[in-house]
């Protein structure tokens, strides 16, 4: 009798100690631990690989991309993209259609006067190992002449690839063409005004059906509307520094923020639209998100179910010495 209880209370003590759904997700806090990541300018959830998020920095760094595993905060693959020049100032990263990574190599710290700035596109690695990927460079120009920017999204479905200029006093919504070229010039337009915000980063949801720009002190949430956009509501942001990034995480339950500097951190928010979800899901503030709806935390409620499963074996230890 005494085997079969072992099993059953090691299968219980097992279940007590497993890792929570939420963590799993990445859409909790972390850090970037990367020594060499220091101007971390753009985020962007992977939906091929869970929990990890791509980030690069700012300038000067070379065509590389990290691969951040948020559950430690380690870089697990860095790529370096091979057939895109010496990229000048790397600002957004976005995962399009068919996992495809974009990068938006589309700051301009002279204040908009480069002629033109670039995009590249490569697919999203299936094995997330140290590597070389060839990508494809794209030419950006905008129509209203030349401007700096940090925001790139791609549209989940249509895999438009959209830009929002940087402006203290405000900026725009661009529109590329409805399918990038890699001859040529892709020219950008204006479809929709983006006021009162100084744009440092945006996020498309993964149903691509809102929108979030950012600032470095602030955000603003809209209904995309087929990228005429409806403002929804202002959202606050996390105090982090120099706030540069922000994505939807890859369930669009979360907003996760970001920022520049050695180790920096990367911290939730609840997302507008998300959905309704239970204390599971990792729903809540980034106070609520660490407990659960009887006020225990996560860890203590680990803690509690460990103890019960360990009573459990202590008691029955002691009955099978009886009838023994």
């Amino acid at each position: 009798m005494r085997r079969p209880f072992a099993l059953l209370a090691a299968a219980l003590l097992t279940g007590a100690l497993a890792v929570p759904a939420s963590a799993a997700d990445g859409d909790e806090k972390f850090t970037i631990k990367d020594p060499r990541i220091t101007e971390s300018s753009g985020l962007a959830a992977s939906r091929q690989h869970p929990g990890i998020y791509w980030t690069h920095n700012d300038s000067d760094d070379g065509a590389y991309l990290y691969a951040v595993d948020s559950s430690t905060g380690e870089t697990v693959a860095t790529i370096t993209m091979s057939g895109v020049g010496s990229p000048r100032d790397v600002e957004a990263i976005s995962i399009g259609p068919d996992n495809q990574i974009y990068v938006g190599d589309i700051g301009d710290n002279l204040g908009g006067t480069w002629p033109y700035v670039w995009i590249y596109r490569l697919p999203e690695p299936k094995n997330l190992r140290d590597q070389t990927i060839k990508a494809t460079q794209y030419v950006v120009k905008y129509s209203g002449g030349a401007r700096d920017a940090e925001s790139l999204v791609v549209h989940p479905k249509t895999g438009r690839v959209y830009i929002v200029d940087k402006n203290e006093k405000g900026g725009h919504l661009f529109e590329g063409p409805a399918e990038l070229s890699p001859s040529g010039a892709n020219v950008f337009r204006p479809v929709a005004a983006v006021p009162d915000l100084e744009a440092t980063d945006a996020t498309l949801s993964p149903d691509g059906e809102h929108l979030v720009v950012r600032s470095y002190f602030g955000a603003i949430a809209y209904d995309w509307n087929g990228g005429k956009i409806k403002k929804k509501e202002r959202l606050g942001v996390p105090f982090l520094g120099q706030g540069e990034s922000v994505t939807y995480t890859a369930d669009g339950k979360r907003l996760m923020y970001g920022a520049e500097g050695a180790d920096s951190p990367v911290e939730p928010q609840d997302a507008p639209g998300g959905g309704d979800s239970d204390s599971s899901s990792g729903s809540g503030s980034s106070a609520t998100s660490e407990s659960g709806g009887d006020g225990l935390t996560g860890n203590l409620k680990t803690g509690a179910i460990a103890a019960g499963v360990l009573l459990v074996v202590v008691l029955g230890v002691r009955g099978m010495r009886r009838r023994g």
